[in-house]
């Protein structure tokens, strides 16, 4: 039993919940996620099974894609629609479409953000949500972050408190509720995150999703591998090396190869695939030895 399940993750639930409740369905523990979503936040989580958990660290760092509201002239502890009030300004003056998508504009390509103090980012060996909720404040760690594409879906600029629906696609690491509070910075009045869902991880979308209901069914129906996709799709991403068996022995083995004609110096990591299309293993370019190349994961040593 090994591959990708993408769950549709449910609302109320955190990400580990979703991998002990896919532990119990599958009969397996060998099960990872490829990234924390918030409780309140739905949508897709892929999980890793049996041999994918060797590629988890490659899911985690790819870009994600989210739909989420904005809403201005209130903030909140959690910078998010479940924390308590911290400041409420009624929105006085007209927001107009050209106006926001200035500020999108502005908020596009690499931003510097600060983690909220209700996150899981380490400091001094402690989770800022546990200082949260301790009532304390720490000096937090600022990070650069990639916004790739920040887009209006629908906006309902009138009343005290306007909306913004927005889809925005970002490097691993980016606060999207953060982006939200950014959003109210820029236009002058406090802000909060309504809403948000996690719709593309990396190569994986809403249509590969299954809800944790849907899986516990087909386990019960012996019909489970159905909803299996390949560690090849997961990486569908990066390059691919296609090689023969000679070579496939010396992969599995870990050898330090020649860098091959097509293995470009520009790209960091490239996945070596047998005759057959299986992935063997994701190989780098070599720190110390110029025009060779060395295994960054072996995955399989069948």
């Amino acid at each position: 039993m090994e591959g990708i399940i993408v769950i549709d993750k449910p609302k109320g639930m955190t990400s580990h919940d979703c991998v002990f409740k896919l532990r119990k369905i599958l009969r397996t523990k060998k099960i990872g996620h490829t990234g924390t979503l918030d409780p309140e936040v739905t949508g897709v989580l892929p999980m890793c099974v049996g041999r994918a958990t060797k590629v988890v660290e490659y899911l985690t760092a790819s870009s994600k894609t989210y739909e989420g509201e904005v809403t201005f002239g209130r903030s909140t502890t959690t910078e998010d629609a479940w924390g308590e009030v911290v400041e409420e300004r009624e929105v006085t003056e007209t927001f107009t479409k050209e106006r926001i998508e200035m500020v999108f504009e502005s908020l596009t390509g690499t931003i510097v953000q600060t983690p909220p103090m209700y996150s899981a980012v380490k400091v001094n060996g402690k989770r800022l949500y546990e200082y949260a909720r301790n009532g304390e404040t720490v000096e937090r760690p600022s990070r650069e972050v990639t916004i790739e594409k920040l887009e209006i879906i629908e906006e309902n600029l009138t009343g005290a408190f306007p909306t913004v629906r927005f889809r925005v696609t970002c490097s691993k690491g980016t606060y999207v509720r953060t982006l939200a509070v950014m959003m109210g910075e820029a236009l002058g009045y406090p802000a909060h995150m309504s809403y948000l869902r996690r719709i593309g991880s990396g190569a994986f979308t809403e249509e590969d999703c299954v809800t944790l209901e849907e899986l516990s069914k087909a386990a019960e129906e012996g019909t489970v591998d159905k909803y299996f996709l390949s560690i090849e799709k997961a990486l569908s991403h990066l390059p691919k090396w296609t090689i023969n068996d000679t070579l496939a022995k010396k992969v599995k083995n870990g050898a330090v190869l020649s860098r091959p004609e097509e293995f470009s110096i520009d790209t960091p990591l490239w996945l070596v695939l047998n005759e057959e299309g299986k992935l063997l293993a994701l190989y780098k370019h070599h720190e110390t030895k110029e025009g060779k190349i060395k295994p960054a994961k072996i995955i399989d040593i069948s």
